[in-house]
C-alpha cells in the first residue's frame, strides 16, 4: 500500500468514529424518573428517618419501619447510638 492510500483509510477510520459518538441515546417515555436524591447534611421533609450516631440513614413511611430497622441493628451493633426522626413533627426520639 502507498502512503497515499493509508491516509484515507486513517481519514476513513477517524470519521466514522466521530460519527459513532456524534449519535446522541434515544429518549424512551417508558423510563421511570429518578429517585429523589436524600441529602445526608439537611433533615427530610416527610416520613420517618433512622439516624446512626447522628447521621440520617434510612428513610421510612411509619415509624413502626423505622422502629424496627433501628432494632435490627442495635441489635446487631449495641454500641451504636439509634434515633428515629419524625420529620413531620421535627422531633428525634432515642431508640433504647
Amino acid at each position: 500500500m502507498n502512503s497515499k492510500s493509508l491516509r484515507c483509510e486513517r481519514e476513513n477510520y477517524r470519521g466514522d468514529r466521530r460519527r459513532i459518538n456524534d449519535k446522541k441515546p434515544a429518549l424512551s417515555i417508558d423510563e421511570p424518573e429518578p429517585k429523589k436524591t436524600l441529602r445526608a447534611d439537611r433533615p427530610p421533609t416527610e416520613g420517618f428517618v433512622t439516624i446512626v450516631d447522628g447521621h440520617f440513614k434510612s428513610e421510612f413511611d411509619t415509624v413502626d419501619a423505622a422502629e424496627a430497622s433501628g432494632r435490627k441493628l442495635k441489635s446487631a451493633y449495641p454500641m451504636l447510638q439509634i434515633e428515629i426522626y419524625d420529620a413531620d413533627k421535627k422531633v428525634r426520639t432515642l431508640l433504647s
